[in-house]
C-alpha cells in the first residue's frame, strides 16, 4: 500500500518538529487574565501584518467569524454575503443563532460580489424590512475553488460602504494564499475591511487557531462574546506559538502548494471525463467534476480513490475538492495523477 496522500483539505497538515519544538519552548500564562506573553506577541503581531490597531486569538475560525457578526451587529440587523460563503454555507447556521440577523445572499461570480450587486441586496430604510448593517467577503474562497478577491472590486465595495455607513467583515481564513498568489502584501485587502478573520490552522500549518483583527474598540467588544462563547483559553501559549512558527515560516512557502495544486489539476484535465480547469486554479484548490462521458460519479471515484489510499472530499453535484497543504510534496501529486490514470484510462 503506497503512502496515504491526504488531499481532502489544508487543515488535516500536522506540526513539523520545529513547530512542536517552539511549542514545547513557549513561554506561557493564563490568557484569560491577560497573562499569556506568547499570545500577546502573536496578537500583536497578526494586527500589524494586517494593518489593524488589535487583533484577537480564537480556537476556531467560525467562531472568530461569528464574533465579527456579533460585534458588528444588532439582532434584527441583515448581512450580505455571497450565496456560497463560508460563514453562510459551513457555519451551522451561526447568524440566526448567534447574532439573531437575516443573510441576504448573492449569487457571485467565482465567489466575488461586486458593489452593484450588493447595492441592490441593500434594504430600504422602512420599517417593514430589516436593516443592512455589514457586508461580509471572502478570500480566497472555498468553494469558489480558491479564488483570489480582486483589490480594485475591494476597494469600491469599501467606498459604497462608506458612503451609507456600512461595515465589511472579511473571512481571510486563506488570506495569506491570495498575497502570496498576487505577490503583494495582505493589507492591499485588509485597509478595505472593518475587521479580519486569518486562519492559523489551514495551509499555514499550525494545529488550531484562527485571530479577529480590526480597531481596538470592535477587539475589545469580541473579546466579552469570545468569553460569552466558551473561547476564552488558559495557558494557550503552545498554540500561540505554533501560530507564531507558522506566521514566520510558513507564508512563502503557500507558493509551492499553489505549483502542486496547478499541476494536480493539469494532470487530471487531460482524463477523459473530467471537467477540471488549470487556469481557474490560483491556489490551493483543485475542483474536479465528473461529466456525463467519465465512467464513474463523483462518489465512486473518491471511493476508488480511497483504495489507492488518495483521498479527496465530495464538493457538490458529481464534484470533488483536492486541497494541497505542507504535507503533500511533488511526488505525492504526481502519484495521484497516476492513480486517477489508473482508474480512468
Amino acid at each position: 500500500m503506497h503512502q496515504r496522500i491526504d488531499l481532502r483539505s489544508d487543515t488535516v497538515t500536522k506540526p513539523s518538529p520545529a513547530m512542536r519544538q517552539a511549542m514545547a519552548n513557549a513561554e506561557v500564562g493564563d490568557d484569560v487574565l491577560g497573562d499569556d506573553p506568547t499570545v500577546q506577541r502573536l496578537e500583536a503581531k497578526v494586527a500589524a501584518m494586517l494593518g489593524k490597531q488589535a487583533a484577537l486569538f480564537f480556537p476556531s475560525g467560525t467562531m472568530s467569524n461569528q464574533t465579527a457578526i456579533k460585534v458588528q451587529t444588532q439582532p434584527g440587523d441583515e448581512i450580505i454575503c455571497e450565496s456560497s460563503a463560508h460563514l453562510f454555507f459551513y457555519e451551522s447556521g451561526g447568524p440566526a443563532f448567534i447574532s439573531h440577523v437575516s443573510v441576504a445572499t448573492i449569487d457571485g461570480h467565482n465567489g466575488v460580489i461586486t458593489a452593484p450587486m450588493i447595492k441592490k441586496r441593500i434594504r430600504p430604510d422602512n420599517i417593514h424590512a430589516p436593516q443592512t448593517r455589514l457586508f461580509c467577503l471572502e478570500n480566497t474562497h472555498n468553494r469558489a475553488g480558491g479564488r483570489v478577491f480582486p483589490v480594485e472590486t475591494m476597494k469600491q465595495v469599501a467606498e459604497l460602504a462608506a458612503n451609507g455607513g456600512w461595515r465589511i467583515h472579511l473571512d481571510g481564513a486563506r488570506l495569506f494564499n491570495a498575497a502570496v498568489a498576487r505577490g503583494i502584501p495582505a493589507t492591499e485587502w485588509t485597509r478595505y475591511a472593518d475587521t479580519v478573520n486569518v486562519c492559523m490552522s489551514k495551509g499555514l500549518g499550525a494545529p488550531i487557531g484562527s485571530l479577529l483583527a480590526g480597531d481596538a474598540e470592535t477587539i475589545a467588544k469580541a473579546r466579552w462574546v469570545r468569553k460569552k462563547l466558551g473561547g476564552g483559553m488558559r495557558q494557550v501559549g503552545i498554540l500561540a506559538a505554533a501560530a507564531l512558527f507558522a506566521l514566520e515560516n510558513n507564508i512563502l512557502r503557500l507558493a509551492e502548494d499553489h505549483a502542486n495544486a496547478r499541476r494536480l489539476a493539469e494532470g487530471l484535465t487531460e482524463l477523459h471525463g473530467l471537467d477540471v480547469r488549470p487556469a481557474e486554479t490560483e491556489t490551493n484548490i483543485v475542483v474536479v467534476r465528473c461529466t456525463d462521458k467519465c465512467r464513474y460519479n463523483s462518489g465512486e471515484l473518491l471511493a476508488l480513490l480511497a483504495e489507492y489510499n488518495v483521498f479527496l472530499v465530495p464538493f457538490g453535484d458529481n464534484t470533488m475538492r483536492g486541497v494541497t497543504h505542507l504535507d503533500v510534496d511533488r511526488d505525492d501529486i504526481e502519484r495521484a495523477i497516476e492513480v486517477f490514470t489508473t482508474l480512468l484510462q
